[in-house]
């Protein structure tokens, strides 16, 4: 084949590869939001990547084309110099050969300089910025809140950090072992959240596997590199004397490291000021002030305690259970609730907890409910918000990680269904409730613990809806998780897990009007599987005949 029109057909192939590319994207929204915060949007990213995929693949295939036309061109050239070489006065004198020499390196040439300098690969490097336009990329917040995720998935569950890194959690493989360079790009996130305690453990991770794994030229980074953010986050983390020893180390493979060289003189005058501090104490090192074993005084119910915490964990990883004493008086029942239609298609009750009532109720939307409600949502998405407690303005916050759509009654027939089934479950007045509101949850999706309802000092929360506060909530499960993800009450210690078409039922308030903090509760954190949710929080005007006032606590019976 011709050597020119050789190279314009590689050429050829490249454009119309890349307009097939283009014109495969076009249709595709461009959104530059948290995608770590619903993984209803990080399915998308998935399509984003497959794009990524089939340009990469197009982009190898015009420089192998490239190549594979330079290296039958040099095979050429070699054997017809090798048949020269032989007899070169007799090559050379014959003129036909004379020519072909003289055309090899002038018109041939000139062709393969051409192409040597020629980027075939450059429509390809164009589509990868017109892609950014036209797709759905992460940010490097997405980066930083999905290492978060992961970190607080580990702290939860207690996952080990080298069966994390082996695509293991909880004993159960779900994906391919992390490279180093994984563990590196997780230690270096939590350093930059100042979050020293992982990055030592997934540092030390990506030391133990950058010495397992063979020599990789595209590593971007080198034991020096871990050695650096491990000697100062040890350091941080109150180790001066073994900082220092890491700072060694790393002055052994880079001596001309400046920073390490300061660092050396800092951490070795902090070790002469501890040790001199020692003497002044006393032989057994002990603190001059001891510390005081008074009891600590019960603080505000809404501020998260180191307690609660501990808690709030247990729950999530199924270490607190009711007792057997505790489950027996329980009962699951069908039940009416003085609703003429409900005495045909009762209601499944089940009791969760008494004081306060807590139940579940089972079958209560359907596997079509939930798809019409999903697709309804999943356009609408945003970050889900919490209410500031002085301003009363609604705001994202690090301790709800999750995207919250709202859908009106009145959209579709179906959700006029779902909301009078909550009326016959709760017997509570609905044209005072708020809105369906429809969650998924991200990576690590969670919501620390809180109440539904506002406390007295919260004086402007949901002024705009002038219906009162928050009495009751029912939080629909619109999904299975297969790991984690459930709703727990930390002051009762009882944990609630999801089960696709339930709903869980309580009053946020008092029959006094007063809120009942023992309702405090938490979503756990989404281990694997995708959480889908949907609440309606029903409010206090009009509720006068449905739930009569009282200046004593209810005992919570409900159901009829």
């Amino acid at each position: 084949m011709h050597p020119h029109r050789e190279g314009l057909s590689a050429a050829h192939i490249s454009r119309l590869l890349s307009v097939c590319f283009v014109i495969c994207v076009l249709s595709i929204r461009n959104t530059k939001c948290e995608v770590y915060t619903a993984l209803a949007e990080m399915e998308e990213l998935l399509e984003t990547e497959s794009v990524l995929i089939t340009n990469l693949d197009g982009y190898l295939k015009v420089q192998q084309q490239k190549l594979d036309y330079l290296k039958n061109k040099l095979g050429e050239y070699q054997r017809e110099h090798e048949d020269a070489t032989a007899d070169m006065p007799a090559y050379v004198s014959n003129p036909i050969n004379a020519y072909l020499l003289t055309k090899r390196l002038t018109t041939d040439w000139r062709q393969v300089e051409n192409l040597m300098a020629h980027d075939v690969g450059v429509e390809f490097l164009n589509n990868i910025t017109n892609y950014r336009h036209v797709m759905k990329f992460p940010s490097d917040e997405d980066l930083n809140g999905a290492a978060v995720a992961l970190m607080r998935l580990q702290d939860t569950y207690k996952l080990d950090t080298s069966s994390v890194a082996r695509g293991m959690l909880n004993g159960i493989q779900y994906s391919t072992e992390m490279s180093s360079d994984d563990c590196f790009e997780l230690g270096r996130q939590s350093y930059v959240n100042h979050d020293y305690y992982h990055t030592v453990l997934w540092m030390n991770e990506a030391m133990t596997r950058l010495q397992e794994e063979p020599q990789n030229q595209t590593q971007s980074f080198t034991r020096a590199d871990i050695l650096e953010y491990l000697a100062f986050s040890t350091y941080k983390q109150g180790n001066v004397e073994r900082a220092l020893t890491m700072t060694n180390e790393l002055l052994e493979l880079t001596p001309d490291h400046e920073r390490a060289r300061g660092n050396k003189v800092f951490y070795e005058k902090e070790i002469a000021e501890l040790q001199a501090e020692r003497k002044v104490k006393g032989d057994d090192g002990s603190e001059s002030t001891p510390v005081s074993d008074l009891p600590i005084a019960k603080g505000d119910p809404s501020i998260y305690t180191f307690n609660e915490r501990k808690s709030y964990e247990m729950l999530c990883r199924g270490e607190l259970k009711p007792t057997p004493a505790d489950l027996r008086p329980m009962r699951c029942r069908y039940v009416h609730n003085n609703v003429p239609f409900r005495r045909l298609a009762p209601l499944k009750l089940e009791e969760a907890y008494l004081d306060p009532y807590i139940v579940i109720y089972h079958d209560v939307m359907y596997d079509n409910e939930i798809e019409l409600v999903k697709k309804m949502a999943r356009p609408r998405f945003r970050r889900a918000t919490v209410q500031n407690a002085v301003t009363g303005e609604l705001e994202t916050a690090h301790y709800r990680i999750s995207k919250s759509a709202w859908i009106r009654t009145e959209e579709h027939k179906i959700v006029e269904n779902i909301v009078q089934r909550t009326e016959d479950m709760t017997g509570l007045d609905m044209s005072v409730a708020e809105e369906l509101q429809v969650v998924n949850y991200g990576i690590g999706g969670h919501y620390e613990p809180h109440f539904d309802f506002a406390r007295k000092d919260e004086v402007r929360a949901f002024q705009g809806l002038n219906t009162g506060n928050r009495i009751a909530t029912v939080l629909f499960y619109m999904s299975d998780v297969e790991q984690g993800g459930a709703t727990v009450f930390t002051n009762l210690r009882i944990a609630l897990w999801p089960k696709k078409g339930s709903a869980a039922f309580w009053y946020n308030l008092h029959k006094s009007g007063e809120g009942d903090f023992r309702t405090r509760h938490a979503a756990c954190p989404v281990l694997t599987g995708s959480k889908w949710v949907s609440n309606k929080w029903i409010h206090e005007r009009n509720q006068e005949f449905r739930r009569p006032c009282g200046l004593e606590p209810d005992h919570g019976e409900f159901a009829i």
